[in-house]
């Protein structure tokens, strides 16, 4: 078993986080992910009302009774969702795990602390990770440029954010962005993480409450099939590419206003995508992990074969590498 500082001061088995996906984050795959021993995230704002919210805690409860999270990302809107309300029901709820993400955390932070909930923050810059550490956060979540959804404007991918980082954060910290494997795990854990956040790869799990043609879509994708849209706008989202997304990018590069796209972009469209699995209908978030992703586990099956490849990888082709000849060198597994 893999021991690191996330799953200690998180109270889970493996270091592995299912992060908060919106329309993904429900019960069924929460619960999967939780009685695998990783860390399942329910998705707030999935739920169209705090009410329902409690609901699918309850729900999620009814399927696992190991730990598992809620995801409450925090972003300016005209018109914002009752965040507070969300925050009071996560606190009633019991859990005692929250993923929160977007604006700055520090207003939450008494409410949480004072319930015993602790907070991964997630980022995309180092900066970002400093300011949430100095608010009192309990991990941070780093982000990089292969994520899928929101990676940030400063387009620093993984294997350089996760290792500055880790220079500069003393609480657990997970790598987020382009995870789907153990050689994923252990290169996170090498670069100084304490763990993997994983969102496309369970996506596409069976478990997974998207249609079965979005699953078999990312499956059969490459690497390179995204889009960056908004980048024109300084608000930058890593979505599938589509003949929507296509149309999306073309129309802001030419000068468009976020006007000039919005009912291409709209939620709605998105979240019909994956209830009723035309791929085509709308802009659907995906990250550039698909690549690697060539099949449709359970979600058990997925951390059970990453944590026994991780495991492997380090006790057996790493430790390989320090051969009799290397002298005195030994490494304890």
């Amino acid at each position: 078993m893999l021991s690191t500082a996330f799953t200690e001061t998180f109270g889970v088995r493996h270091p592995i986080v299912q992060g908060g996906m919106q329309w993904v984050g429900r019960a069924e795959l929460v619960a999967a992910v939780a009685n695998a021993g990783a860390l399942g995230m329910i998705t707030a704002l999935t739920q169209p009302t705090p009410d329902d919210l409690a609901k699918e805690i309850a729900r999620t409860r009814e399927l696992t009774d190991q730990p598992f999270g809620v995801n409450l990302t925090i972003l300016p809107a005209i018109t914002p969702p009752p965040y507070d309300e969300y925050r009071q029901v996560i606190i009633e709820s019991g859990v005692k795990i929250v993923e929160t993400a977007g604006s700055n955390p520090a207003p939450h932070l008494p409410h949480f602390h004072a319930a015993g909930v602790k907070v991964l923050h997630k980022c995309t810059s180092v900066r970002h990770a400093v300011k949430a550490q100095d608010a009192g956060v309990d991990g941070i979540s780093i982000d990089g440029f292969e994520c899928a959804g929101h990676p940030g404007e400063d387009d620093v991918p993984g294997l350089v954010l996760i290792a500055a980082a880790a220079e500069q954060i003393t609480i657990p910290m997970i790598a987020s962005g382009g995870f789907g494997d153990g050689r994923g795990l252990v290169a996170a854990l090498a670069l100084g993480a304490d763990g993997i956040n994983m969102g496309t790869r369970f996506m596409c799990t069976e478990e997974s409450p998207i249609h079965r043609t979005i699953k078999e879509a990312i499956v059969a994708a490459t690497e390179t099939d995204t889009e960056l849209i908004f980048r024109p706008l300084r608000n930058t989202a890593r979505v599938a590419s589509n003949a929507v997304s296509r149309e999306v990018v073309e129309i802001l590069d030419r000068g468009g206003q976020f006007d000039d796209v919005r009912e291409l972009v709209a939620g709605a469209r998105g979240r019909l995508v994956y209830e009723n699995g035309d791929s085509e209908a709308g802009i659907w978030t995906v990250g550039t992990v698909q690549g690697i992703i060539h099949d449709i586990p359970t979600a058990g099956a997925l951390v059970e074969r990453i944590v026994a490849d991780a495991e492997a990888l380090i006790s057996e082709r790493l430790a390989g590498l320090l051969g009799s000849d290397r002298g005195t060198h030994t490494v304890s597994a």
